[in-house]
């Protein structure tokens, strides 16, 4: 079967380097310049120092990469090319879950927190293993950690458990002061008296 132009374009971007050099660059770039842009660190009206210092950042992660002078578990770029689909299916899913909060109970609150709050908590949860994974910390995959410590049978039933438990405990609670108590005065915890106020 022939190649179609389309194919053969991308194919030759790759061997430009495309997504190995300049997807990462204008990626980090972005991410730097906008940061400092919102944050304002160097005061206002200073997007020419934003820019320089976004471009240093993003040259200091690529050029290292290109030179092949950075081990594979350490390379930022190829962290990034092998955990963006994953946080790219992440996202889908998290926008939809959040579409559906916002249909049918985004003013319901379970354990002190409302639920865009436990979806952004268990996000940064998720988003931290699969950069963990990526990078390779701890040898292996933490899902492969997972799945020889607990066993998958055992996984997936403990999975299970808990989405039962959050759905029941979603469902039941009620509106009344409960609630409005935080999720650590119920377990014990009044940081307010610990620092007499």
């Amino acid at each position: 079967m022939a190649n179609s132009g389309l194919e053969e374009f991308f194919e030759a971007l790759e061997d430009f380097g495309f997504t190995d050099v300049m997807l990462p660059f204008l990626l980090i770039f972005t991410v730097i310049f906008a940061v400092l842009e919102k944050s304002k660190i160097f005061g206002e009206e200073k997007r020419n120092m934003n820019s320089a210092i976004a471009l240093v950042f993003a040259l200091t992660v690529i050029i290292p990469h290109i030179t092949g002078d950075l081990p594979a578990g350490i390379d930022p770029v190829e962290i990034i090319n092998s955990v963006l689909p994953q946080v790219g299916i992440f996202v889908v899913a998290i926008v939809a879950l959040m579409i559906m909060i916002g249909v049918f109970g985004h003013e319901k609150i379970l354990l002190g927190a409302t639920m865009p709050g436990w979806v952004a908590l268990i996000s940064v949860i998720f988003l931290a293993m699969i950069f963990g994974s990526a990078a390779g910390w701890g040898g292996s995959s933490i899902t492969n950690w997972m799945d020889d410590t607990f066993g998958s049978d055992a996984l997936g039933v403990v999975v299970m458990l808990i989405m039962f438990g959050v759905i029941i405990a979603f469902i039941t609670g009620g509106e009344g002061e409960r609630d409005k108590v935080g999720v650590m005065r119920r377990i014990g915890m009044d940081f307010p008296k610990l620092f007499n106020k």
